[in-house]
């Protein structure tokens, strides 16, 4: 959360279940705390992600101009190569689209989605290796501060 970069990428689930229902963990956690509820109820609003989808929302009291929430976690709480890839395509998109030039992404499925560290970073620099994004991406590793 202290990225310089215009829009930071949210690891969510699929958006089925209300926001206020789920207990955020990892950087969802930390972004819901730093952030407030706003984005997470913009976000509830706009309805179910297909897995590997992007939507975006206003990054409520962080300093981004948007928060871009990615399901790169299936219903049954997993992560795999292709969400993570799609994840990573779709919110690239979006922060095209929206003329974001600099995102920061945490590694999507680590954790909670049961994969480990050191395999979704590498299917996340394999995916961008291919794509044409032109702008800064930053690949960040969550450590939570005690």
């Amino acid at each position: 959360l202290t990225q310089d970069v215009d829009a930071i990428v949210n690891a969510w689930n699929r958006n089925v279940f209300p926001w206020w229902l789920l207990i955020p963990q990892g950087v969802s956690a930390a972004i819901r705390r730093a952030a407030g509820a706003g984005p997470f109820r913009a976000l509830w609003r706009k309805g179910p992600i297909p897995l590997g989808g992007a939507v975006i929302t206003e990054a409520g009291r962080l300093p981004f101009k948007a928060i871009i929430h990615v399901a790169g976690i299936s219903l049954a709480w997993r992560a795999s190569e292709r969400s993570v890839r799609r994840s990573v395509r779709s919110a690239l998109a979006v922060a095209d689209e929206h003329d974001l030039r600099s995102v920061a992404f945490p590694m999507i499925g680590a954790g909670t989605g049961g994969s480990k560290e050191a395999t979704v970073l590498a299917w996340m620099q394999a995916e961008l290796s291919g794509l044409a994004f032109d702008g800064e991406v930053r690949l960040v590793r969550y450590r939570r501060s005690n």
